[in-house]
């Protein structure tokens, strides 16, 4: 029970305040994710410096509220990381939502491992995976105008 109220205060904290949840005025990198399943759809904006850190953040658009969440918790966890570091996150995130995370790693991922039970709702999997796998792919430079969680 005390899991599942630390998980409804930290979702309902960056829904309500989130963050990172705004336009930048002229990112580097730029890259729309969108999940057709339930229309998450939301644009994450990054600023990389030439030594590889990810210096400031953001992304906008429209979701449910594991979407939003998650994209914000993101973004508070990799700015000031470099790309390595952030990816290696990603892939934690990852493993946590495969239910294959320890828990040194989980305590890796600060309050977006309150998100360790979306794992036994497989509708909402893709709900909290889109901006991780945006992420992944605009860090990873691969030519595409959008990211889908179809695939997943």
């Amino acid at each position: 029970m005390e899991n599942r109220t630390f998980y409804n205060e930290i979702l309902t904290e960056h829904n309500i305040h989130p963050m990172h949840k705004v336009k930048m005025m002229n990112p580097q990198k730029s890259l729309r994710g969108v999940n057709p399943s339930c229309g998450d759809d939301i644009t994450l904006q990054l600023n990389v410096s030439d030594d590889g850190i990810i210096e400031d953040g953001a992304f906008y658009g429209d979701g449910c509220a594991i979407s939003q969440a998650s994209a914000d918790m993101m973004l508070e966890l990799v700015i000031g990381k470099n790309v390595k570091d952030a990816l290696a996150l990603k892939d934690i995130f990852m493993k946590m939502i495969k239910e294959k995370v320890s828990e040194e790693e989980l305590e890796m991922l600060e309050e977006a491992g309150s998100l360790q039970d979306i794992s036994h709702m497989p509708s909402r999997v893709k709900c909290a995976v889109l901006g991780w796998r945006t992420l992944e792919t605009l860090l990873n430079e691969e030519k595409s105008d959008s990211v889908s969680t179809e695939d997943i």
